[in-house]
């Protein structure tokens, strides 16, 4: 694979996180993913050429608490270690921008993934208000 270029906050446009989104996870996503990333931390995402191929989020409480939210890689590119490094390069944001906490929601078969991150177990809560 050519060489994988990971950058903070590139601002990709609607259609390219849309597209991310349906390769990913089969859906469309949000409807506007600019107002969502505007009052972000900080996001990553992964390029190969022009084409973005990865992408996560840093939402914040505006205090010292993030959210890593949105960690994602196209099918075509997994399991070469592109989802750890944009995970290590939003936590590395996010130690400078002054965050002293970094939590994150996964599903069950995301667990290893997590856990090679850093991330450590804890009990928590979960409502889904759907």
């Amino acid at each position: 694979m050519d060489v994988v270029d990971v950058r903070i906050d590139p601002f990709p446009s609607q259609r390219e996180l849309s597209d991310l989104w349906r390769a990913t996870w089969e859906v469309d996503g949000v409807s506007d993913f600019q107002s969502i990333l505007t009052r972000s931390l900080t996001h990553v995402g992964a390029y190969l050429g022009d084409r973005i191929i990865g992408f996560t989020n840093m939402a914040w409480d505006g205090g010292v608490h993030g959210f890593l939210v949105d960690a994602c890689v196209h099918p075509e590119f997994r399991d070469h270690g592109i989802g750890q490094s944009m995970v290590e390069a939003a936590l590395q944001v996010a130690r400078k921008r002054g965050l002293r906490k970094v939590h994150v929601d996964f599903d069950p078969h995301l667990r290893d993934f997590y856990l090679s991150c850093g991330f450590k177990p804890t009990d928590a809560g979960v409502l889904n208000i759907d």
